[in-house]
């Protein structure tokens, strides 16, 4: 259910891939761009990935929630290219028939996603941009 995406991204649209009669709760995470980072002012995140690779673990991370919270459902999108302030560069979506599951399997995603996948940023300033590792 995961996809890479050069377009827009859609919290709606996430949340109608889960949802569920079983699920008595649908919880989302959005990642957006914020306008600064360590003290610099950003003006948007050029995001590049190894795609073939990045659709493959996150195809993966999926399918380690599901193991791991085998009640759920999950999507997970993520946006590649140029992003500026406030736009959305991940979208996770998780049913689950409980809230604490839920919970668990969007935090448990989200910070898989961000030690796993590789996809990177170049975060754009004023006066230039820097390669960003870990954020």
């Amino acid at each position: 259910m995961s996809r890479i995406t050069d377009e827009p991204l859609s919290l709606a649209d996430a949340v109608e891939r889960v949802r569920a009669p079983s699920a008595g709760a649908v919880l989302t995470f959005s990642g957006v761009v914020r306008d600064s980072h360590r003290g610099q002012r950003v003006t948007g995140i050029d995001y590049h990935a190894y795609r073939e690779m990045a659709q493959q673990e996150l195809d993966r991370i999926e399918a380690d929630a599901l193991e791991r919270f085998p009640e759920i459902r999950i999507h997970i999108a993520h946006r590649l290219g140029l992003l500026d302030v406030g736009e959305e560069s991940v979208v996770i979506a998780v049913a689950s028939p409980h809230r604490a599951e839920g919970f668990d399997a969007l935090r448990f995603a989200i910070e898989e996603i961000k030690s796993r996948v590789p996809i990177w940023k170049k975060e754009l300033y004023p006066d230039g941009h820097a390669w960003i590792e870990g954020s």
